[in-house]
């Protein structure tokens, strides 16, 4: 090997620290240009609830869930005890012009009363095939529920309902947005489900519709699996099919309504534990935000409030469905209650958004 082989020239020794500095300007200037881009990204992981705007109501369900997760802290649940309850119509999805199952039941009284001809004389079905809008947006749950449970729901199997529900949830769309049900979902609201359910919190429905009816597509639709589907719920009668299987057929007898004081009764029957937070948004959740007040330790009550009509609906002590008094909200800044806005804590309403 020749010497200049073994030795580099000078020029190339004068070149190296120069690479040096190159690379190392390059090497800052792509560290700055990776954080620009990483970092919103990296806030965005880090953020549960990225649909909400900062304000007072996420910040509580955020500290809530940090403090009852944190084993160094005073507020501390455990985890076979973390368990919230969420009210679904008009809490979870869209409740206006009238709630989901009973379209449903609209829909299917005019297949059924062709079997039951005489029912179209007796209330509150004589409402009903009348279409005044007016007169029906008045009937009570009550009248809903006896209309569910006499003419849409009983005297079928289980397995049929089931298949009746989910083939109307594939078609039916609301009349004002014109998108099927399933997709009115809260996006906000399934966020926080999210975001519990991430930090070992069992979450429940506690609705006052039909248990069987929204069994049907929660877990689906909310990643909440039948048997944490809290409902009104209608007798079933055990029996065997003509070939001898066994099968459980729906009836006209109610076992209870999951409304107002129901929603306590129910949540103890069914879960046999007092929640540690609970969501609703009208006068049929307030006793159960009260239960769940009631008990020891931390504690978190949330009302939704729909205030924004250019993007879902406004309505209050006046509305039929989802009534929400002036009562309530007394009652909800005397008890330190959170009560979302939905005009003023949400950056959007639903996923399609």
């Amino acid at each position: 090997m020749q010497a200049h082989d073994r030795h580099p020239s000078r020029s190339a020794c004068a070149a190296a620290p120069m690479r040096a500095v190159v690379r190392r300007r390059l090497s800052g200037w792509a560290l700055g240009a990776l954080l620009v881009f990483v970092a919103p990204l990296a806030r965005a992981q880090t953020d549960p609830l990225p649909s909400w705007n900062d304000g007072a109501a996420k910040r509580a369900i955020v500290a809530f869930v940090k403090e009852t997760t944190d084993k160094a802290s005073p507020k501390f649940v455990a985890p076979e005890a973390r368990i919230v309850t969420f009210d679904q119509d008009g809490t979870t999805w869209v409740e206006q012009p009238n709630y989901a199952e009973a379209m449903f039941a609209f829909d299917r009284v005019a297949i059924e009363l062709d079997k039951h001809p005489r029912l179209k004389l007796v209330e509150p079905f004589k409402t009903i095939m009348s279409g005044n809008q007016a007169a029906i947006a008045k009937l009570t749950n009550e009248d809903l529920l006896k209309v569910a449970a006499a003419l849409t729901h009983s005297g079928m199997t289980v397995d049929e309902f089931r298949k009746i529900v989910g083939d109307w949830l594939a078609s039916a769309k609301h009349p004002r947005f014109k998108r099927p049900y399933t997709e009115l979902v809260f996006q906000p609201m399934l966020e926080v489900m999210q975001y519990m359910r991430a930090n070992g919190y069992k979450t429940y429905f506690a609705t006052g519709g039909g248990q069987d009816f929204v069994r049907e597509y929660a877990e689906k639709v909310y990643g909440i699996p039948p048997e944490q589907v809290i409902g009104s719920a209608a007798d079933t009668s055990f029996g065997y099919t003509k070939d001898g299987r066994a099968v459980l057929t729906k009836t006209h007898k109610m076992l209870y309504v999951d409304d107002k004081a129901g929603k306590p009764i129910a949540i103890h029957q069914m879960i046999g534990r007092r929640p540690v937070a609970a969501f609703g948004n009208s006068v049929g959740d307030q006793q159960m935000l009260e239960y769940v007040q009631a008990g020891e330790g931390a504690r978190l009550m949330v009302l939704v409030h729909h205030d924004d009509a250019a993007r879902e609906y406004a309505y209050g002590p006046r509305s039929k469905v989802g009534t929400f008094t002036d009562a309530l909200g007394a009652e909800a800044k005397k008890r330190d209650w959170v009560v979302i806005s939905m005009k003023n804590d949400w950056k959007r309403i639903f996923a399609w958004e």
